[in-house]
């Protein structure tokens, strides 16, 4: 696979784990049945006849799978950095798994530049909010980098 198009598997793997990752958070479901829904149903799919770029499956499972197996150790990583008087509780719940799957990646895919991961994160942020919710992205994931990386 040239590297244009691992790229983009790799951003489309990202989007569908953000997806995935608030699935199973507001649904609870099982991880063995939430990947292969996605795997079946939403990897790669197309919409109004376009093909969605073809997500790279084993990342997107590595991601998923590892948010959620990592999920105590991540949130308190966030926790940490959120400003005074602020929680993860009180994040919207697309933002908590944008943040959940960036600082996963930091910790645990250090294959993946750390620059390229927050990048990733802050275009998949631009996919659901405006600007300065992507700024805040970008701050967070670097200070986990900082610490992690």
């Amino acid at each position: 696979m040239n590297s244009n198009k691992r790229s983009q598997a790799r951003s489309a793997a990202r989007l569908a784990a953000v997806q995935a990752l608030y699935q199973q958070e507001m649904e609870g479901t099982a991880l063995a049945r939430l990947l292969d829904e996605f795997h079946q149903h939403r990897l790669g799919e197309e919409i109004d006849d376009i093909r969605l770029a073809d997500a790279e499956v084993s990342f997107f499972d590595d991601v998923v799978s590892g948010t959620i197996a990592r999920r105590d150790e991540i949130d308190a990583l966030l926790e940490e950095r959120l400003a005074s008087g602020w929680s993860l509780k009180r994040l919207d719940r697309t933002m908590l798994q944008i943040l959940r799957a960036g600082a996963y990646e930091l910790l645990a895919r250090a294959d993946v530049p750390a620059a390229s991961a927050i990048s990733e994160y802050v275009d998949v942020a631009h996919a659901f909010f405006d600007a300065r919710e992507a700024k805040f992205v970008n701050g967070l994931l670097d200070a986990v980098a900082k610490t992690v990386r």
